[in-house]
């Protein structure tokens, strides 16, 4: 579900969690409506089409197992499963001693969504934003990953991540100014 849903749609969705809570046959139709946008989210993060099969069919057996404790928080259902595909996800990374993002992969999109940086050729945008966002905390990461990739607001990045609203706001802004002014200094080192 978008940041842009209208109060149908929730009301749609509450119910839709209602009759799955009573009868888990119910669950088909939540599992139909999110599992691409899961499993692409978890896709982008590992670089690998079975292992984010695995992943994904992961957070959705908790999500039914734990459809129970669900409640509605001013956030969309798929927020939730968001923060089940982000515990998986880091939860695999952590046990197996990996970063958490693929940097290679990512770095076009994000090239693409930092548009406060100078204009300069695309291959140099990329090479020079691939080597500042690994300098970057992985919470830094995943937040921009939040915001620029999968077009959350900054309420359902904060529910995902369990954070504060604001903490979210403040560390995404810190990180941006944090790229954008070692752009700058890279920048400026290359024409002296």
């Amino acid at each position: 579900m978008d940041t842009h849903t209208n109060r149908n749609d929730w009301d749609e969705e509450e119910a839709m969690i209602a009759r799955a809570k009573t009868d888990l046959l119910f669950f088909e139709p939540i599992y139909n409506k999110y599992y691409e946008v899961i499993f692409r989210y978890i896709h982008r993060k590992t670089d690998d089409e079975d292992l984010a099969a695995d992943l994904t069919s992961k957070v959705f057996m908790n999500a039914m197992h734990s459809l129970d404790k669900f409640e509605f928080r001013g956030v969309p259902f798929g927020a939730w499963l968001y923060r089940i595909a982000t515990n998986e996800t880091n939860r695999h990374f952590r046990d197996n001693k990996r970063r958490l993002l693929s940097l290679e992969d990512q770095k076009v999109s994000l090239v693409m969504t930092c548009s406060e940086l100078d204009e300069v050729d695309m291959e140099q945008k990329q090479r020079v934003l691939a080597e500042l966002i690994s300098e970057l905390e992985d919470e830094e990461i995943r937040i921009l990953e939040l915001k620029f990739f999968e077009t959350k607001n900054f309420k359902e990045i904060a529910f995902i991540l369990d954070k504060k609203e604001s903490a979210v706001k403040m560390k995404m802004y810190r990180s941006l100014d944090k790229l954008k002014r070692r752009y700058e200094k890279m920048n400026k080192g290359n024409n002296d």
